[in-house]
């Protein structure tokens, strides 16, 4: 069964956008699916007609086979959603904001209350139950917002950029959350601009592009369209030259910066292996371009972005 299924999806805003143009999307029941695109591309729209925040113009949304214009109340309470702002009482303390989500959803405090205490205890906010919430981090806020989305129990998940603006820690703390989530049935959505957050996560990747859906396919086919990576090596003292590394092609910066391109055939641990040999130690290693920027040019490349002028 589809968790998710779109067809022919299109939203046009009174002055003329068109955000979405005919978005044709579908998540299995229980995959950890990653919707990934840049700024402008429809995400956000898409999000919102799904979630009921935002009127489609055209289109068929279902959800476990609920039809969101026949029986919207069972599709919203199929959806727990995790927007990219904090929108709850900061006033409040944590327990209380669970609760009253659960509230709107006709659950009793004394029927959720051990759900909530878990949820806190798992997302590790117990300790700041009763604390108001503008007092928490923002990674506490964050995982906050990822209880109240789950109050109510939700087959579907979708999370907008969930790990935004937190620190690893934070972020890896979450990742293993959502894991075994997903393990425990909850089909998950998330949207990132992170491709290793969809690399680590997701089993599938659709990308949206000026309201398009242009690719669809399984996490492992798409990462394959990169064909080269380009990294960053900072080193431990100074190179007086490039050592010859075998296959790999290297670019010296400066005494202690090396910049190496590595292919699909070559290896991280490869080229770890290599450096080693000729005594060159690696203090930091970084993308020198963000991957997920890399995979859409690999696809506009290859014809698979059209860029046709958005109305």
């Amino acid at each position: 069964m589809h968790a998710l299924s779109v067809r022919a999806l299109r939203k046009t805003y009174r002055n003329g956008l068109e955000a979405l143009r005919g978005v044709d999307l579908a998540v299995e029941e229980g995959d950890f699916f990653a919707l990934l695109g840049p700024n402008g591309a429809g995400k956000s729209t898409l999000i919102g007609i799904i979630c009921s925040l935002i009127n489609k113009t055209h289109g068929q949304v279902r959800v476990f086979g609920q039809d969101l214009d026949r029986a919207p109340e069972a599709v919203k309470a199929s959806i727990g959603l995790v927007p990219q702002e904090f929108n709850f009482n900061l006033f409040l303390p944590p327990m209380e904001i669970l609760i009253n989500q659960a509230g709107y959803y006709g659950i009793a405090r004394r029927a959720v209350q051990p759900w909530a205490e878990e949820l806190l205890h798992r997302l590790e906010l117990w300790s700041k139950r009763d604390e108001e919430a503008r007092k928490l981090s923002g990674g506490m806020k964050r995982r906050l917002m990822i209880a109240r989305s789950l109050v109510h129990r939700p087959r579907l998940l979708i999370l907008d950029e969930p790990t935004a603006g937190v620190d690893i820690e934070i972020r890896r703390a979450v990742w293993s959350f959502l894991r075994d989530l997903n393990r425990q049935g909850t089909t998950i959505i998330l949207t990132t601009h992170y491709l290793e957050e969809a690399e680590s996560l997701c089993r599938h990747i659709a990308i949206i592009h000026q309201g398009q859906i242009v690719e669809q396919a399984a996490t492992r086919t798409l990462i394959d369209r990169l064909a080269i990576e380009t990294f960053v090596l900072n080193l431990r003292g100074d190179l007086a030259e490039v050592p010859e590394l075998g296959g790999f092609v290297l670019e010296h910066l400066d005494s202690s910066t090396l910049e190496v391109s590595v292919t699909r055939e070559q290896t991280i641990n490869g080229l770890f292996e290599a450096l080693s040999r000729n005594g060159v130690e690696v203090l930091s290693l970084r993308n020198k371009q963000n991957r997920l920027e890399q995979l859409f040019l690999s696809l506009v490349d290859r014809g698979g972005l059209a860029e046709e002028p958005r109305r």
